[in-house]
């Protein structure tokens, strides 16, 4: 068991499951470019993941898929992209986890009632002003 990679207060995978892979960054850059594997691609298996309970592991194939893949070339050094992969990974699935709080219906209150009839009555007899008054004979 080594290093886990925390995604939130319930979730945490062991590293091992992830698969990393390196390649060389796209673009313009001349010979450091070309030469360096600098862009970090990391792979999560979402089915095969023995660190995720059933309900978590639903979640995320509803939102994800099956697994997950996140690259990242936005840097020179191949240590700053590994890590920034990392952080997206982290950040991907924490959102893909996160279950917002069942919304309570509300009543307005007897002040905004008051307020949104005063406006519409405002409102009509604005209307009512600008009417063109037809000649008297």
């Amino acid at each position: 068991m080594g290093e886990r990679l925390v995604i939130d207060a319930r979730c945490a995978i062991d590293a091992d499951e992830l698969v990393w892979r390196f390649e060389p960054s796209g673009g313009p850059g001349g010979q450091h470019a070309n030469r360096t594997h600098s862009r970090a691609i990391v792979k999560f298996d979402i089915v095969a993941s023995p660190s995720l309970s059933e309900a978590q592991r639903a979640r995320l194939r509803s939102q994800l898929g099956d697994g997950l893949t996140v690259a990242a070339d936005d840097e020179r050094s191949q240590r700053r992209n590994r890590d920034l992969a990392q952080r997206r990974l982290q950040q991907r699935l924490a959102d893909a986890l996160y279950v917002p709080p069942p919304r309570r219906r509300t009543r307005p209150t007897v002040g905004s009632v008051r307020r949104r009839l005063a406006d519409k009555a405002s409102h009509a007899e604005r209307k009512v002003s600008r009417r063109r008054v037809p000649p008297e004979e």
